[in-house]
């Protein structure tokens, strides 16, 4: 049976996908595999303009940005191969936060920055913000070392997600590091009620790390998979830390 390509309308700019953008430029296609992922909380967005970071073989890195048609206004679609990784996709995607937070002319405040999706459950797109996320690139216990912030009288949790799919976690309270944990991606939300319901402090931190070398569809999965934890006592901080 053939299969239809289902068109949605965002704004200006129409996408026929199912699993990819599909890009018409001077008579050229361009494939652009979009990340996958179930129940997106956001599926329609107005005032947009668009970015496209494509996975390339012909360019020295496999990655090609094309942001001319950005607008500093608008709400900001940020369209990423699945195939790249995060050691490719990072450093271009915090060169288009930058150029955003640091426009001087035309600002709006209220715009926001998004992730676009294939929402498998709907067949359609789906949306992550990342509007307020820092990427550092290098590990959060790096950080925290050289700023002097690690050892604070709260229980901090440093998750690093592996390109194995597991998560690695390292706890940092006080002076003491108890044994690394691996668990699964699936586990992390109950990982994270457990060790709320031990704690005695304040908060209970996280410090999302990502290995360089995982995908940006294994990095897109896992960030839908926690964008509704609303745990009690536990913060998931807005600084992201790629090595």
């Amino acid at each position: 049976m053939r299969q239809t390509h289902p068109t949605i309308t965002v704004m200006k700019s129409t996408y026929i996908f199912i699993l990819a953008l599909v890009l018409f430029s001077c008579g050229n296609e361009r494939v652009l595999l979009l990340p996958e992922i179930e129940n997106a909380a956001i599926t329609e967005i107005h005032d947009v303009s668009h970015a496209y970071l494509f996975y390339d073989v012909t360019q020295t890195d496999s990655i090609e940005l094309n942001r001319k048609n950005l607008i500093s206004t608008t709400n900001w679609l940020i369209n990423v191969d699945k195939r790249l990784s995060l050691a490719q996709a990072i450093p271009k995607i915090k060169l288009l936060q930058d150029k955003k937070r640091n426009a001087k002319m035309h600002k709006n405040e209220a715009a926001k920055n998004y992730y676009t999706c294939n929402d498998t459950s709907i067949q359609n797109l789906g949306f992550l913000e990342f509007t307020d996320l820092e990427y550092w690139e290098e590990s959060s216990q790096s950080f925290m070392m050289k700023t002097s912030q690690l050892y604070f009288d709260r229980i901090f949790i440093h998750p690093e997600i592996h390109v194995d799919k597991k998560i690695h976690i390292m706890h940092f309270k006080n002076d003491t590091i108890p044994e690394n944990k691996i668990i699964n991606f699936s586990d992390f939300g109950n990982f994270l009620e457990t060790e709320q319901n031990k704690n005695t402090k304040d908060s209970l931190i996280v410090y999302l790390n990502f290995q360089k070398d995982l995908n940006f569809q294994d990095y897109i999965k896992f960030k839908s998979t926690i964008k509704d934890l609303n745990i009690s006592g536990v913060r998931i901080d807005n600084t992201e830390f790629i090595y």
